[in-house]
């Protein structure tokens, strides 16, 4: 089984079985905040560092803009799903947004600490000062200039 590995995953110490991956932009993350020598030997001997392809990279940019998740997602967590999709692997994170759009795209998931998504959502945009919602993300609202806050949709009664 293959698994791709974002940053919480790799930093549990936790050992996965297959092969495991992560992406460039993790690997610069994880320098970055400083790496433990057990997580050093980790990366150099059982993950293997890829990149994923364009058409990968922008089928989840897609992805995320159907889901209301584009603006939540940093562009390493769409590196980790697009080379999850290219490798037909499974993705291992904890991070909700990242597990809405894997759902959105058919990428199994697994989660390390916290509990999985039990739903997926499409996510609005509801502005502040006019109260006026919107199906994608805005700096600001396009009718008023108020700031836009996340907005879960309702559940339609049975």
């Amino acid at each position: 089984m293959r698994r791709v590995l974002d940053s919480s995953a790799l930093l549990t110490g936790r050992q996965f079985s297959g092969e495991q991956f992560t992406t460039p932009a993790v690997l610069r993350e994880l320098r970055r905040h400083g790496m433990t020598p057990q997580l050093e030997a980790i990366l150099a001997t059982q993950v293997r560092i890829a990149s994923p392809s364009r058409e990968a990279q922008s089928r989840v940019r897609t992805a995320s803009e159907s889901t209301g998740d584009a603006h939540r997602l940093s562009p390493t967590d769409l590196e980790l799903l697009a080379l999850a999709a290219d490798l037909d692997a499974t993705l291992v994170t904890d991070d909700y947004s990242i597990q809405n759009v894997a759902r959105v795209l058919s990428i199994p998931f697994e989660v390390v600490m916290a509990p999985g998504i039990a739903e997926q959502w499409r996510w609005s945009y509801r502005c502040t000062g006019c109260r006026k919602t919107w199906p994608e993300w805005h700096d600001e609202c396009p009718t008023c200039g108020a700031p836009l806050r996340t907005a879960r949709p309702r559940r339609q009664p049975r």
